[in-house]
């Protein structure tokens, strides 16, 4: 069965009829044409599908498309502005927060995500709340530094302004 779908994705409407049992991340990369969130486990535990819906991040792997009706869902296309990155963004770059960059995109949103709801977390909350999203390739040192650079460079810009 069809259900309507009226939502925003990266600050854009969205209206489409979708099948009640596909996935968020399945309308992202398939109908909506999104592929930098990725698919890994399919069940909750990788956090490579990590989105923002209503700000807050979310395994779209785990979440119905259908559920989003009337919401807003960003993705790592959303991110940076006019061609510059955003400061999560910056300090993967910087920190080099990302190994192999599979799990980055995930990783990216995830950080996204808490430093909107806590806009200068200490390493132990970065820690905590980091820790669904999972890197084969590293120790998270360098991604807890990227997390960490960002809230030194948001908060420089908070009080320049």
């Amino acid at each position: 069965m069809k259900s309507y779908l009226s939502l925003q994705v990266n600050g854009r409407q969205r209206d489409d009829a979708v099948s009640g049992n596909l996935l968020l991340v399945d309308y992202l990369r398939e109908v909506v044409g999104l592929t930098g969130t990725k698919i890994g486990c399919d069940g909750g535990e990788c956090g490579l599908c990590t989105v923002l819906i209503d700000g807050k991040a979310q395994h779209s792997c785990l979440t119905l498309a259908a559920t989003c009706n009337g919401k807003s869902v960003e993705t790592i296309e959303s991110l940076g502005d006019g061609g510059r990155l955003s400061a999560i963004q910056r300090g993967f770059h910087e920190k080099l927060g990302a190994q192999c960059g599979f799990c980055t995109p995930g990783m990216v949103m995830a950080a996204e995500g808490l430093l909107r709801e806590n806009p200068e977390p200490d390493e132990e909350t970065i820690r905590t709340e980091m820790a669904s999203n999972i890197c084969r390739c590293t120790g998270y040192v360098k991604i807890i530094e990227a997390v960490q650079f960002a809230v030194e460079e948001l908060k420089s810009k908070k009080e320049a302004a």
